[in-house]
C-alpha cells in the first residue's frame, strides 16, 4: 500500500470525518505503524461497503416490490417509450435535476414503468424515494402542523430521484393550502 494513498484515506472523507481523514495516516505513519494503517484502511473499506450495502437495502420500495424492469412487459409499449425507458434507466439525467412526467389513462403501466427505473436506479447505488403523492402531502401536512417540516424536507432532498405516483388522486381543500 503506497504511502500516497494512505496520507489521505478516501473513507474517512467519504465518513465526512475530515480531521481524521487529513491526521490519521500521517500519525500511524510517523510512529512506524504501517501494518496498523493497512489493517485501519481495510476495516474503513468495509465500513465503506456495508453502509452501501445499508443504503441500497434501505431504498426498496415498500410500495412497488416486483415492479422491475424484468417483470415490465416493454412489448406493450410503444418501441420509443421503451427505448426512452431503458435510456432513462442509465441515470445520466439525474445531473440535470429534470423532471419527468408519465400521463396516460389507468392501466397502463405508467406506476410499473416508474418503480422498475427507481429500483435500476437503487441498484446503480443512487438514492430513490418513490411514494404515492397522496402521502407525501399528508407526511407534508402533518410535518407543518408538528413543526417537523426542515426534517422532512432534509429527507426529500437526500433523495437524487423522487417519484411521485398517482398524482391526480390528490385533493386539497381550502385549508390545507
Amino acid at each position: 500500500m503506497g504511502v500516497e494513498k494512505a496520507l489521505c484515506p478516501e473513507p474517512l472523507v467519504r465518513f465526512n470525518l475530515t480531521t481524521a481523514a487529513s491526521k490519521l495516516a500521517r500519525r500511524l505513519e510517523q510512529a512506524g505503524q504501517h501494518e496498523v494503517l493497512g489493517l485501519v484502511l481495510e476495516v474503513l473499506e468495509m465500513e465503506a461497503e456495508a453502509r452501501e450495502q445499508r443504503k441500497i437495502a434501505h431504498l426498496r420500495f415498500p410500495a412497488a416490490p416486483g415492479k422491475t424492469f424484468e417483470t415490465l412487459n416493454l412489448n406493450l409499449v410503444q418501441p420509443a417509450l421503451g427505448r426512452k425507458l431503458r435510456e432513462l434507466a442509465r441515470g445520466e439525467f439525474l445531473e440535470g435535476a429534470v423532471n419527468l412526467l408519465a400521463f396516460g389513462p389507468p392501466g397502463v403501466g405508467k406506476s410499473h414503468a416508474a418503480a422498475a427505473l427507481g429500483h435500476a436506479l437503487i441498484a446503480q447505488g443512487h438514492a430513490v424515494l418513490f411514494q404515492p403523492a397522496y402521502q407525501l402531502v399528508q407526511e407534508l401536512l402533518a410535518a407543518k402542523r408538528d413543526l417537523t417540516l426542515p426534517r422532512l424536507l432534509r429527507r426529500l432532498d437526500a433523495a437524487e430521484l423522487l417519484i411521485l405516483d398517482d398524482i391526480g388522486y390528490v385533493k386539497q381543500s381550502a385549508a390545507q393550502s
